[in-house]
């Protein structure tokens, strides 16, 4: 492993030398912050990094614990908490929580530069394929596309990724003309990867180099490494400051507004971009179980999740602070230009994507109690994430209690709404309700029946029929959705696994 990470990166031979240890540490180093390692040639520096002077972290030291990183892209810090670079610098790791990790700025020497938090989507590994201009590392069809068919690429634009679909693997992708082809890059028994039966490589690298010169089934020679999009940087909102005070936060246009919350585009400290959400009616709230829930939800991080950044809750009326989504709820985009020109194949990967959303959220043993379109949000990229999850139970069940007309009928299952009973399989029924909002382009489930007899009917074994346009398949997961008995419902782990293996069509 050593030599491979030297071949990959000799210019960081002097720090290698400290990582592997290629010479013994004098008989005295125990790590119990002496320096350590090489002799007396560190005494003139501020800092080194050593492995063995390292304390184990609380959590335990991670596999990757020694591993360097360097940026793919400079950033301007923005907090006197957050520390700039420039591209190709290079960063120990001390402790990593969400999108912002504690590092150490070092040379090639392993002297310290600095610290400071810096966001971890604008680093990569040293050593790692990461390093190929080609390789975008998790990604799903919907990002490829908006990449490569930006104008800077040219045709044969290409890139290859690891498919958010746990059955599918590596993904090279394509710019041909006005589309994008993927191709399932395949591994065999022995570990070699390929694209065509008759040609297999021992690395991506190599297929890479092959597919260069050599034309691809019907998309020719592969051009240019695809040109990469800068990234956002989230708001760096630690553990300390969860609770922060409005002042701090600056409201600009509405968004939405609903019978429990107002949603508006905020700033926070005057520049950086969030969604704050205003809870109507907080009176009503057990203010302690709102905390409560919140100190669970804050820990709650997955790619198709809303992430919560703060709360404001000192007075009334409380905001909740989340990552903006640009192109609001999934209902609205739905029914919108944008949504309208969505094919099956991109609907039915947007159910993916909330099936692995909340697929987790089953995973954390969390419920979401008000699954629907109009509660998932989707971002660039066409990206698609649950929100309003776990705040249900203490927001909206209050005023259910009082205003009968607010309860979500259509979306809730019989149990939940007879008996008060809510559970991930509750959370499936929703689903399903979810699906045909989709497949409908933002239709109203049950459009000819009151909430009323939505529930009468339903109860009574009625299930709405196959919208126009939706295949077999989505139908049948629907109903599997909708079975009476919650026992018969699939989890939302096995639906992931459906839709991925229905939505996909690999070229």
């Amino acid at each position: 492993m050593g030599e491979c990470l030297r071949k990959a990166c000799p210019c960081l031979e002097t720090l290698w030398q400290r990582i592997f240890k290629d010479k013994k540490p004098p008989e005295n180093a125990d790590g119990g912050g002496g320096g350590g390692g090489e002799g007396g040639d560190v005494d003139d520096m501020s800092e080194r990094i050593s492995a063995s002077s390292e304390p184990p972290s609380p959590q335990g030291r991670s596999a990757e614990s020694s591993a360097i990183f360097t940026a793919r892209w400079p950033f301007d810090s923005r907090t006197p908490e957050e520390m700039s670079f420039e591209e190709g610098e290079l960063f120990s790791v001390i402790t990593r929580n969400g999108g912002w990790w504690s590092a150490r700025k070092i040379d090639k020497n392993g002297r310290v530069l600095g610290r400071g938090m810096v966001p971890s989507n604008y680093l990569m590994r040293a050593e790692s394929l990461e390093m190929e201009p080609w390789y975008f590392g998790t990604m799903n069809r919907f990002e490829a596309q908006n990449h490569l068919l930006t104008p800077d690429n040219e045709e044969g634009a290409f890139l290859i990724r690891c498919s958010e679909k746990n059955d599918v693997g590596h993904v090279l992708s394509v710019k041909s003309g006005t589309r994008v082809k993927h191709f399932k890059v395949l591994q065999s028994d022995e570990s070699q990867f390929y694209v065509e039966m008759n040609q297999d490589f021992s690395t991506l690298i190599d297929l890479v180099e092959y597919y260069c010169t050599n034309a691809l089934n019907n998309a020719g020679r592969l051009g240019s490494p695809c040109k990469r999009k800068k990234p956002k940087a989230d708001p760096n909102f630690t553990e300390d400051d969860w609770e922060l005070p409005k002042e701090e936060f600056t409201l600009k246009e509405e968004l939405g507004s609903g019978y429990f919350s107002d949603v508006y585009r905020g700033l926070w400290k005057k520049s950086i971009n969030v969604a704050i959400k205003i809870i109507k009616n907080d009176s009503e709230l057990n203010h302690h179980e709102f905390h409560r829930e919140v100190q669970i939800l804050k820990s709650l991080r997955h790619r198709h999740l809303i992430s919560l950044f703060a709360v404001c809750t000192a007075t009334a009326p409380f905001y909740i602070i989340t990552e903006l989504m640009e192109k609001g709820s999934l209902l609205n985009f739905l029914r919108g230009k944008e949504g309208q020109v969505q094919d099956v194949v991109s609907l039915i990967d947007m159910g993916a994507q909330v099936a692995d959303g909340m697929s987790y959220l089953e995973e954390q043993n969390s419920i979401h109690r008000d699954l629907a379109a109009r509660n998932v949000l989707v971002g660039e990229h066409y990206i698609c994430k649950v929100a309003d999850f776990g705040l249900a139970r203490v927001i909206k069940e209050p005023f259910y209690i009082t205003e009968d007309k607010k309860i979500p009928y259509k979306w809730s299952a019989p149990e939940a709404i007879s008996h008060g009973k809510f559970s991930n399989k509750s959370d499936v029924w929703s689903f399903g309700v979810l699906l045909f909002e989709i497949i409908t382009y933002g239709g109203v489930p049950y459009p000819a029946f009151s909430n009323q007899e939505v529930y009468i009917e339903v109860t009574k074994g009625y299930r709405m029929p196959s919208p126009p346009k939706c295949p077999n398949f989505l139908y049948d997961i629907m109903l599997k959705c909708w079975s009476a008995d919650p026992a018969d419902r699939p989890d939302f782990s096995t639906l992931k696994v459906h839709l991925d293996s229905s939505s996909y069509e690999l070229e």
